[in-house]
């Protein structure tokens, strides 16, 4: 492959430039939509087609929110658009698989059907005209407004589960018991700071220190998970709550493109035998294989022109493995469960 489109670091810079702190650390952004989805004042209304997903299958939080979405039966009533895995310099965008530099780009006009736009961004520029930082996905777009409705990817499957149950399929799973609320949004904020962070802390590291800090708080926190599981099917027991759908999509992550691009290199996903267990009996469900795109999430870390900046992947490398086949090998989890049923039921 040619090294056309490959942009040096300052193409990684400039995506991040309104993330850095003082000491040029990358920080988490802000949220820009935060709007509760509720019947109050200044609440996003809970109404059926009015609102759309822009997810981009690369993206370990639109990925955790589209699953969600599936296993409730949501997608009867709120649209799904995919965006390009290839960000171009503007942000997300609907098309093909391109980057700006691409000769092809200008002459080639796609937009979502639904929202009208090629660029996730012009919505953002829709409802905050004097924005400036980056568009991120998951964003739940207000069809009726054109504007949008919320990207605070922490709590929309929280909000999917708990406010949205009246849209919910015919004996849905329950994935927010009441009795656990507390307990799994602990759990998700420290699965957030401690492993997802943490990958990509070593990740987009510019010094040895960052380096270390978020490498040391992934692995230990892989341990404790690790552990948790031995006599665990899932997080909280024989049911699969939110907090297993959190952990889930760095996971998969972690065994296609972390262990390699972000240098996370201690133990392979598949050198603990109870995570890569668990994300296995995971992944076999219908709901979270048919929206874990493998392919789709090793070429957006390896060919998305500023990662390949951040890596140095000059010449646009695609690597071949790791072995996807080892996701369809049997476990046996449900040894660890007192019951068939993986779900708790809402009907029930």
């Amino acid at each position: 492959m040619a090294n056309n489109g490959f942009i040096g670091k300052e193409r990684f810079e400039e995506t991040f430039k309104h993330q850095l702190d003082e000491n040029g650390r990358i920080v988490q952004m802000n949220y820009l939509f935060t709007n509760k989805f509720g019947n109050n004042e200044n609440e996003n209304p809970i109404e059926k087609d009015r609102y759309r997903i822009v997810w981009m299958p690369g993206c370990p939080y639109a990925n955790k929110t589209v699953i969600t979405w599936k296993l409730l039966g949501l997608d009867k009533v709120i649209s799904l658009a995919q965006a390009s895995i290839i960000r171009s310099k503007k942000g997300w965008v609907f098309g093909p698989e391109i980057d700006e530099t691409d000769p092809i780009l200008g002459k080639y006009e796609s937009v979502d059907p639904v929202l009208g736009v090629h660029y996730l961004h012009d919505i953002y520029l829709r409802s905050h005209p004097s924005y400036e930082g980056r568009s991120t996905v998951p964003t739940i777009v207000d069809i009726k407004t054109g504007l949008a409705a919320n990207n605070d990817h922490m709590l929309i499957p929280t909000y999917f589960a708990r406010d949205w149950k009246k849209f919910h399929k015919k004996n849905a799973p329950d994935l927010y018991p009441i009795n656990l609320r507390n307990d799994i949004d602990e759990l998700n904020d420290w699965i957030w700071k401690r492993i997802n962070k943490g990958a990509y802390a070593a990740g987009f590291a510019k010094s040895q220190e960052e380096y270390d800090e978020g490498y040391d708080k992934f692995f230990e926190a892989l341990d404790i998970v690790e552990e948790r599981l031995k006599k665990s099917r899932f997080l909280f027991g024989d049911y699969i709550t939110l907090s297993d759908i959190h952990l889930y999509v760095t996971l998969i992550r972690f065994y296609q493109t972390y262990y390699n691009i972000f240098l996370v290199n201690k133990k392979r996903l598949d050198e603990y035998d109870n995570l890569f267990g668990y994300a296995r009996d995971l992944y076999s469900i219908p709901e979270f294989k048919e929206y874990t795109k493998l392919d789709l999430i090793k070429k957006h870390y390896q060919l998305s022109t500023h990662l390949r900046a951040k890596f140095g992947n000059e010449y646009g490398i695609y690597a071949i493995g790791p072995d996807e086949s080892k996701w369809e090998l049997p476990n046996e989890r449900y040894k660890l469960s007192k019951t068939k049923e993986i779900f708790l039921r809402e009907d029930n």
